[in-house]
């Protein structure tokens, strides 16, 4: 069971200096980071509407492990680890439907909708087979504003008592109303990309608004963007863009800022002009949009190798102005996507310099400061300068664990509130 961590005393634990450079080069420390950090907590699977009946399921494959959200014929979605219990085999790939039992494509072994197993092949073969121990691993599962998140390990505050009051920034874009983008297979928008650089500089780098006046002009051409945010204490943040007066010399950001006050007339006036960038720890941002919004997942695939998944979803909105709205949005999204891959593979490219130390962090960087604080209370190794000698980090970690204030010894990062 993990215990509950109080940060709320900035003082105490938020440090101007970052993390040190060889915690994003060290592929022990990603281990131990990924039982500690990434599977304790919330991972974003889908959007309720692409599992709306019996039978309907989407993947999602984490650095070692996978998982499938299913909607049951009772019609309640459940979440499964994507393994079967006799090999262990990977079960379902990408999304579907499966109309009545999940096979295995080893041998053959079948699940009801609900995980339950449901048939063995040459069952006789298998003595005293107890069928009913032998159901899919169930996960826990949560849906928040439509969309649908899974923890694999640990317990901790729910999406909606992490958010609290800070969920009314979300509501009046009515998220859960939202529909999947056509994908890149079908003529749409890419949801997912390998970047050359560790998770962390990744998810730095989405926590950080400073850069964003000279990382992302066009965005600073379009948007009067708040470099300070609204944190609160279990690390959710959000921070507010809004349409400047002053129109962009670009043709797709000026069209955004004329159309954006009357295309949705049926949201309030401000919301049509207000771009909203949400974060919940530890690696899901929330870019919401009046005619969209993407969930920005950073899941590690090696020390120096992320997986960026930006899956996009839109209002059910034919009319024309939705559309060009819709193609504006993604226009200048997919040029900042751009933009933040080269910095934070320039940034990994530099951390690599023999002795190099990062530098203080900014007042604007304060979102940083609450994720660097919660990764140093789940994995205190991180708060050496040097990197431990190969083999020992673990072992070094779990004594400075137990050395550590009573609170924090099996802390693991959901679990800090």
């Amino acid at each position: 069971m993990n215990s509950f961590v109080d940060i709320r005393h900035p003082e105490r634990i938020y440090e101007t200096e970052p993390l040190p450079a060889w915690t994003y080069l060290n592929a022990e420390l990603l281990e131990l980071e990924y039982e500690r950090v990434i599977l304790p907590s919330w991972q974003f699977v889908c959007h309720q509407n692409q599992v709306k009946e019996a039978g309907d399921f989407a993947t999602l494959d984490l650095w070692r492990d996978s998982i499938i959200v299913m909607r049951g014929k009772d019609g309640t979605l459940r979440a499964f680890q994507n393994a079967c219990r006799h090999r262990g085999s990977k079960l379902l790939d990408g999304e579907g439907t499966c109309k009545h039992r999940i096979t295995c494509p080893y041998h053959a072994w079948s699940y009801q909708l609900d995980g339950r197993l449901a048939a063995v092949p040459s069952e006789k073969t298998f003595p005293n087979l107890d069928k009913t121990q032998l159901g899919l691993k169930e996960l826990e599962l949560e849906v928040f504003c439509g969309l649908v998140f899974v923890r694999v390990m640990g317990s901790g505050p729910s999406i909606a008592e992490q958010w609290g009051d800070l969920a009314k920034e979300l509501a009046p874009y009515r998220i859960e109303e939202m529909v999947p983008a056509p994908s890149v297979e079908e003529g749409g928008v890419q949801i997912s990309e390998e970047w050359a650089c560790n998770w962390k500089v990744a998810l730095d780098n989405y926590l950080d608004n400073y850069h964003v006046p000279f990382g992302h002009p066009g965005l600073h051409r379009l948007m009067d963007n708040q470099l300070s945010c609204t944190i609160n204490g279990h690390g959710v943040s959000f921070s507010k863009s809004v349409i400047r007066e002053r129109e962009s010399h670009a043709w797709s950001e000026r069209a955004y800022q004329r159309l954006a006050p009357k295309a949705f007339d049926y949201l309030p006036e401000d919301v049509r002009q207000t771009w909203v960038f949400g974060f919940m720890p530890v690696n899901i941002g929330f870019d919401v949009f009046p005619d969209s919004m993407d969930i920005f997942q950073i899941l590690p695939k090696g020390p120096t190798k992320s997986v960026i998944r930006t899956p996009l979803f839109v209002r059910p909105d034919t009319r024309r102005e939705a559309k060009v709205m819709q193609f504006l949005a993604n226009r200048i999204n997919v040029q900042i996507g751009h933009e933040d891959k080269e910095l934070c593979e320039r940034v990994q490219a530099g951390l690599s310099s023999y002795n190099y130390q990062p530098g203080p962090l900014s007042e604007y960087e304060m979102p940083v400061k609450d994720m660097h604080a919660r990764i140093r209370a789940a994995c205190p190794i991180v708060t050496q300068k040097e990197r431990p000698m190969d083999g020992t980090l673990r072992r070094q970690n779990v004594k400075l664990l137990a050395d550590a204030q009573p609170e924090y010894r099996n802390c693991a990062i959901a679990a800090i509130a």
